[in-house]
């Protein structure tokens, strides 16, 4: 793929803030506006591109730190030649628009590999693309860089060095799972253990450690490759995600074997992931036996460190949810917006990390297949510091706001 410097004199550079229509020079082709716009996607550190078909207009948008921003558009009578050049590039049948595809494509940007994995869904006006950019300098995170307290970062680091158990990582689409779950895997000795993965699908390749893509269409669930696993003389397990019965039955079963499972789940907060289990159809006493620890997490915005300000007046609503939370008056920071956070107050985002770690008082309860309160209840009187606590140290420390903090936490 053509790097930045090298795409047509036409060809605008698209900006996270902008609204403008895109403009084609005279004669430049969709080839050279799809790579300019996945350069550029690139160059601004997005995770996503969107590009969606409105009846008379074209809405393209990058995900940059979690959020959404209007990029400059082509018109939208591009938009079928567009969406047949990404087909092309992931060899997708050009042809067939009515049903959904997916697809991979491996791209060169700034002398830089980049793996892209497009997704395309009929919708009422044509079909829209969302290309998600699979930056290998995501898992190259050390575990001390990810955002975790002293305390979580000595705990979680034992946990992921057991001989066996399951340790789980949990939140939300979007929550930093798998670069948390990649970055554990890339602390262990691969020259010494047998560790393998199951994904949906595999998002990065990692040395050394056997990768099993996920293909339901022929049979290769979740299930099926964990079964299969087992007969490999494994050490240590990745499960991509417990999402049904039979995988999490496999997965205790692993970890009561001698064997450690790494896996996410989608709940809230950690002890929710104890009550999930149980509801998928796992015996609370396997759970009290198999489960070592739970990592809820999500990921802020950090402010800014070019426009930091002290806050001068902090907003009524904001000041409602500190009192709430009985939160000390102290001095709080904003971003003010310049041209290294693209005028936004923020830049880069870190993790917010609630850990949850079973203890003979806490397995007999689970026993006893609690509620969801009495866990919650439980685990506050252990002294477990909630995604709150966390965040509202990272608050106070001036890594980011009140209003990420209630964005990320509060429903």
């Amino acid at each position: 793929m053509p790097s930045a410097s090298q795409q047509s004199a036409g060809a605008k550079t698209a900006r996270p803030t902008g609204g403008k229509i895109w403009r084609p020079a005279k004669g430049e082709p969709v080839i050279g506006y799809v790579n300019q716009l996945i350069s550029s996607a690139v160059g601004t550190g997005a995770s996503d591109i969107h590009i969606e078909p409105r009846e008379n207009e074209l809405r393209v948008r990058f995900r940059i730190d979690g959020v959404l921003f209007n990029q400059a558009a082509p018109p939208v009578r591009m938009h079928p030649a567009i969406v047949s050049r990404l087909k092309i590039m992931a060899n997708l049948d050009i042809a067939e628009r009515r049903l959904p595809q997916d697809g991979r494509i491996r791209a060169s940007v700034e002398g830089r590999s980049v793996d892209l994995r497009l997704s395309i869904l009929p919708i009422n006006h044509g079909e829209k693309c969302v290309i998600r950019i699979l930056d290998d300098r995501a898992i190259s995170v050390g575990l001390d860089s990810l955002g975790m307290g002293p305390e979580t970062l000595k705990a979680f680091s034992k946990q992921i060095l057991q001989l066996h158990g399951i340790v789980l990582v949990t939140g939300p689409t979007g929550s930093g799972k798998s670069t948390t779950l990649y970055s554990a895997l890339q602390v262990m000795d691969s020259n010494c253990l047998n560790i393998s993965t199951v994904e949906d699908p595999v998002e990065y390749e990692l040395t050394s450690i056997n990768q099993v893509h996920v293909l339901e269409h022929i049979g290769l669930s979740f299930a099926a490759a964990l079964r299969s696993l087992l007969r490999q003389d494994p050490d240590v397990i990745m499960v991509g995600e417990i999402r049904d019965e039979e995988t999490a039955h496999i997965a205790v079963q692993a970890a009561l074997t001698g064997h450690l499972v790494l896996s996410t789940l989608h709940t809230n907060d950690a002890p929710s992931s104890i009550t999930r289990l149980i509801n998928i159809g796992v015996e609370p006493y396997l759970i009290s036996a198999a489960v070592n620890a739970v990592l809820a997490q999500r990921l802020v915005r950090c402010i800014c460190p070019h426009c930091s300000r002290p806050v001068d007046k902090i907003p009524r609503a904001e000041t409602v949810y500190l009192e709430s939370c009985g939160a000390p008056k102290k001095q709080l920071f904003s971003g003010e917006g310049c041209d290294n956070c693209r005028q936004t107050g923020y830049k880069g985002r870190i993790g917010l990390y609630e850990f949850l770690e079973l203890n003979d008082e806490l397995r007999d309860v689970i026993t006893r297949n609690p509620s969801l309160g009495e866990l919650k209840s439980l685990v506050r009187e252990m002294g477990m510091r909630s995604l709150r606590d966390d965040g509202l140290e990272k608050v106070f420390a001036g890594q980011t706001t009140v209003k990420e903090l209630i964005r990320v936490t509060e429903s």
